[in-house]
C-alpha cells in the first residue's frame, strides 16, 4: 500500500486533546442521543476529512484519465498527442498535489516507498511515460484515501456505545410514570426499568425482584439477582421483571458514561504502527536514489539516472504487499474471521504478550455444573434427576446448567407438580412423590431448618442447596467452564507463536479467575479490574512489547483499542466489534489460531514479493547504472518484476494445507 501515516497523524492530533467541559458535554449529548448540536469538529479532524476527499478525487480522476487514454488508443486509434492528453491532465491535476505532500515528507526526512513513487512520477514525465505516471498517481492517491477512511471510522466505536443507551428514562412520581430525557435525571429520582430495557443510570433497587445481565460491563459471567437494596449500574440489561430504582448518580456520571469517556481517551492514545511497506521503503528508497545519482555522477549521462529510477519504481511495495493483505483478508472472511484493520495482519506476528479476558473468551461465558456433593445414603444421579425435573419450570440462570448436566448423563426426567417459588424459600415442588426444594445457603439458614447444619464448607463459584423431604440432600456448585480448547491453545502460544508472556485480565472475582487460570495453565492474573484498570495494564504491557488483547465485552473495548492488536471473539457486543481490529465470528479459540497462521503466511508471502522483487530491481539497477539497460528496457524489465510479485502475492488468497495447529 505504501501509504504514509498522514491521515493517522491528523486523527491522533484531533483525539489527543484532554477531555474538558466542552468535550464532556458533547460526550454526554452523544450518550443521551439528545437533539443538541454537536460541537465544532477539531481542525485536525476537518483537515483529515479534506485530505480524504482530495485523495478520493485524485484517485477517481486517475481512473477516468487512464480509461480515457485506453479508449482513445485502442477504440479510436487517436494520434499519440490526443492519446496522451487525458494522462497529462491526470499528472498535472492529480500528480502535482501528491508531489507537494511528498515534498513535505522529504523535508521531514520520511523516506517511504511512496516518496520514491513521487520521484517516479517526475521521471515518467521527463521520459514521456505518461501512462506509468498516471498509474503511480492512482496507487498513491487510492491508498491514501482508503487509509484515511479507515482512520476516520474510529469514532464509530463511540457511536456504537451511544446506540446501546436508551433515549429516555421512565421517571416515577407518586402513581404517575413519565418519560424524561436522560439529561433531566437527577440524583434520588425514582426510575422504572421495564423488562429487557437497559438501565439508564446507576442506582439502588427499591422495588422488584429480578435478574440483570452485567456481563459486558463487569465481566461477571452470570445474570445477577436483584432485589431491594441491590445496586444496579447503567448499561446493564434488565431481565423479565420490571424493577424500580432510586438513582445514585447522574446519567453523565454513571458507569456506562465513564466507559465512553475511557474509550475516547483510549482512541486518542492508540499505538501508531509502521506498515511493512514503509519499513522496507525507508531502506529501499534511499538506496535507489543513491544508485541513480551515483550512476549519473560517474557517467555524466542523465539517461542512466532515469533508467535506474524507472526500474526502481516501487510497484512491488505499492501493489504486491496490499494484494497479499487483501488476499489474506478474503481468506479470513471465508473462515468466519473479519479483519477490520489490515495493519493487524502485519503486526500480530510481532506480538509477544497475550492478554485475555476471562468470561466468554477463555470460557464459554455461562455456568456449568462442576461439582455435586450428595448427602450420605443418597444416589447422586437420583438427586440430580429430581432437581433437573423441578428446574425445567424455573428461569433462574443456573437452571439451564442443571438441565444440561442431566442431559449429559442421559437422565430421564419425570414430571414435577405443585411447582412454586416463594420469596425467601427458593424453588419448590413435588417430583416422584418427593418434596423438593432448591435454594441458596443463606435462605436455607434463614429458615432455621435442622439440615442447615449439614451444609459443606463454602467454596468458590456459585452454589445451590437441595432439600429433599425436609432433609439436606446435596450441594450443587457451578463455575464458568473453560473452553475445551483453552488449555491446548494457551500451551501452544509460546512454542508455536513465540509469545513470551500470557496473562488474564478480568473484571470477575479473584477466586473465579484463579480457578480458570489453574485450569488453562496461566500463572499471571489480574482480577476485579475495571475498564480503566484494564486499559492501564494494557498500556503498560504495550510499552514493553507488542500486545494481543482478546475479549468479548464492552468492558474490554478500551483495552482492546490500546493493544497492538485487539481481537473480539463472538458476536455478543457491537461495541467490542467496532473497537477490535479483528472479529472472530465463531466462539472458538481455534479461529484465533487460524488468524495467526494466516497472518504469518501473509507476511511471508508479502516479504517474498517485496524483498524478492527489490532484489531483482537492484540487479536491474546495476545494469542500468552501467549503461546496459535503457529507460525503455528498464520499464519492460520492471513490468516483468511487477507481474511476478503480484502473481506470488495472489497466493495469499488460497488456503494452505494446514491452517491451525490445535
Amino acid at each position: 500500500m505504501g501509504c504514509s501515516p498522514h491521515g493517522q497523524s491528523l486523527i491522533i492530533a484531533s483525539l489527543s486533546q484532554p477531555i474538558g467541559s466542552a468535550q464532556r458535554d458533547w460526550l454526554n449529548g452523544l450518550t443521551m442521543k439528545q437533539p443538541t448540536p454537536a460541537p465544532p469538529e477539531p481542525q485536525a479532524s476537518v483537515t483529515s476529512g479534506l485530505w480524504q476527499k482530495k485523495s478520493s478525487l485524485i484517485a477517481a480522476l486517475s481512473i477516468v484519465g487512464i480509461a480515457s487514454h485506453l479508449v482513445l488508443r485502442f477504440g479510436f486509434a487517436a494520434t499519440p498527442g490526443t492519446q496522451r492528453l487525458p494522462l497529462l491532465v491526470t499528472l498535472v491535476l492529480g500528480g502535482l498535489p501528491l508531489l507537494y505532500d511528498l515534498l513535505g515528507k522529504l523535508w521531514r526526512r520520511e523516506f517511504g516507498s511512496d516518496l520514491l513513487g513521487g520521484v517516479s512520477i517526475i521521471t515518467s514525465l521527463l521520459l514521456g511515460e505518461f501512462l506509468a505516471g498516471a498509474i503511480i498517481v492512482l496507487m498513491l492517491a487510492g491508498g491514501e484515501a482508503l487509509e484515511s477512511y479507515a482512520l476516520r471510522s474510529a469514532s464509530s466505536v463511540l457511536a456504537a456505545l451511544a446506540k446501546r443507551m436508551p433515549s429516555v428514562a421512565h421517571r416515577k412520581s407518586s402513581a404517575l410514570i413519565t418519560d424524561v430525557a436522560l439529561l433531566d435525571i437527577a440524583v434520588d429520582d425514582t426510575l422504572v426499568i421495564y423488562p429487557h430495557e437497559i438501565c439508564p443510570a446507576d442506582g439502588v433497587v427499591i422495588e422488584g425482584h429480578g435478574l440483570m445481565d452485567e456481563s459486558y460491563l463487569t465481566g461477571e459471567p452470570f445474570q445477577i439477582s436483584k432485589t431491594t437494596g441491590s445496586k444496579v449500574i447503567s448499561g446493564a440489561i434488565n431481565g423479565e421483571i420490571a424493577l424500580t430504582i432510586r438513582t445514585t448518580a447522574l446519567a453523565a456520571d454513571s458507569r456506562y458514561a465513564k466507559i465512553m469517556e475511557v474509550m475516547r481517551e483510549s482512541e486518542s492514545k492508540r499505538p501508531q504502527l509502521q506498515r511493512l511497506g514503509d519499513q522496507l521503503g525507508s531502506i529501499y528508497t534511499p538506496v535507489a536514489l543513491a544508485v541513480a545519482l551515483l550512476a549519473w555522477y560517474f557517467s555524466g549521462d542523465s539517461l542512466r539516472f532515469l533508467a535506474v529510477l524507472v526500474i526502481a519504481t516501487p510497484c512491488p511495495l505499492l501493489l504486491g504487499i496490499p494484494i497479499a493483505i487483501i488476499g489474506s483478508i478474503s481468506l479470513c472472511a471465508r473462515r468466519a474471521i473479519i479483519v477490520k484493520s489490515p495493519v493487524v495482519l502485519e503486526q500480530i506476528a510481532g506480538c509477544r504478550t497475550a492478554i485475555f479476558d476471562k468470561t466468554g473468551t477463555l470460557t464459554y461465558g455461562e455456568p456449568k455444573l462442576t461439582e455435586q456433593t450428595t448427602a450420605t445414603g443418597l444416589d447422586p444421579k437420583t438427586v440430580l434427576t429430581l432437581v433437573a425435573s423441578l428446574e425445567r419450570y424455573s428461569k433462574h440462570p443456573l437452571s439451564r446448567a442443571i438441565i444440561a448436566a442431566a442431559k449429559e448423563q442421559a437422565l430421564t426426567l419425570p414430571e414435577a407438580i405443585e411447582v412454586g417459588e416463594q420469596p425467601g424459600r427458593g424453588l419448590q415442588g413435588t417430583v416422584s412423590g418427593h418434596a423438593m426444594q432448591v435454594t441458596s445457603r443463606s435462605k436455607l439458614i434463614a429458615q432455621n431448618l435442622p439440615c442447615a447444619d449439614q451444609l459443606p464448607e463454602i467454596a468458590g463459584g456459585l452454589e445451590c442447596v437441595v432439600v429433599m423431604d425436609g432433609r439436606y440432600a446435596a450441594t450443587l456448585r457451578f463455575r464458568d467452564a473453560p473452553r475445551a480448547e483453552s488449555l491446548s491453545f494457551v500451551k501452544h502460544l509460546g512454542p508455536q507463536h513465540h509469545f513470551a508472556h500470557v496473562m488474564i485480565v478480568s473484571g470477575d472475582r479473584e477466586s473465579e479467575v484463579r480457578y480458570l487460570a489453574d485450569q488453562v495453565g496461566i500463572t499471571e492474573i489480574y482480577a476485579q479490574q475495571s475498564p480503566e484498570q484494564k486499559l492501564a495494564i494494557v498500556r503498560k504491557e504495550t510499552t514493553a512489547a507488542k500486545t494481543l488483547y482478546v475479549g468479548d465485552g464492552i468492558n474490554d473495548a478500551p483495552a482492546m483499542m490500546a493493544a497492538t492488536v485487539g481481537m473480539a471473539i463472538g458476536q455478543n457486543s457491537d461495541v467490542t466489534a467496532e473497537a477490535a481490529g479483528v472479529v472472530i465470528m465463531d466462539n472458538s479459540l481455534k479461529k484465533v489460531d487460524e488468524f495467526m497462521h494466516i497472518s504469518r503466511r501473509m507476511r511471508g508471502i508479502a516479504l517474498q514479493s517485496a524483498v524478492g522483487s527489490m532484489a531483482l530491481s537492484l540487479i536491474g539497477m546495476a545494469f542500468a547504472a552501467t549503461g546496459h539497460l535503457s529507460p525503455f528496457s528498464g520499464a519492460i524489465a520492471q513490468e516483468i518484476i511487477d507481474v511476478l510479485a503480484v502473481l506470488n502475492a495472489l497466493r495469499a488468497a488460497f488456503p494452505p494445507k494446514t491452517i491451525h495447529d490445535l
